[in-house]
């Protein structure tokens, strides 16, 4: 096997208003908790039943972090694609903690609002969020297969190639 892959991918929901903090010298990073769920009907009741997990969300991108502080809010659906890293820290007793979050940083992280409200509150109107892979916050290089792309792959890119190609 070549390599290793850390690709996380999660549809949820943001459990409280993202925190923003910045850095000593001026850049953003936000901080959201995002709840993904799943349901079943046991077997033995016949009673619906949810399990909710909860995920720590680290964004040091700064095209993605002026769009949570701009539009992200408490019970926002998200796209977020990113990467699992673990911290070490100590608590206030001096003992070793770990934390997993997703993080959010360079050109290989996503965020996709996939609210569809439409309204001037969602700050972009429709379905489509603000998804970014740079620094500059705009979505020229969000991914074909993204769940905001267009469907047919690639916008109006197909349309504009329609004409008569002689090979």
């Amino acid at each position: 096997m070549a390599g290793s892959v850390n690709k996380v991918i999660l549809v949820g929901n943001v459990g409280a208003d993202p925190e923003i903090r910045r850095t000593q010298d001026g850049r953003p990073i936000a901080n959201l908790r995002i709840a993904t769920s799943e349901t079943w009907r046991d077997r033995n009741s016949g009673e619906r039943r949810e399990k909710t997990e909860w995920h720590t969300v680290v964004v040091f991108n700064e095209g993605l972090c002026k769009v949570v502080e701009q539009y992200v809010k408490k019970g926002a659906k998200l796209y977020i694609e990113g990467q699992l890293q673990t911290r070490k820290w100590q608590d206030q007793q001096g003992q070793d903690r770990y934390s997993t979050e997703v993080v959010l940083q360079g050109f290989s992280s996503t965020l996709t609002m996939l609210d569809g409200r439409g309204d001037a509150s969602s700050g972009f109107g429709g379905s489509r969020g603000g998804s970014s892979n740079n620094d500059y916050g705009d979505d020229y290089g969000a991914p074909a297969s993204s769940p905001s792309s267009n469907r047919g792959g690639g916008g109006n890119f197909s349309r504009d190639l329609d004409d008569d190609i002689p090979f």
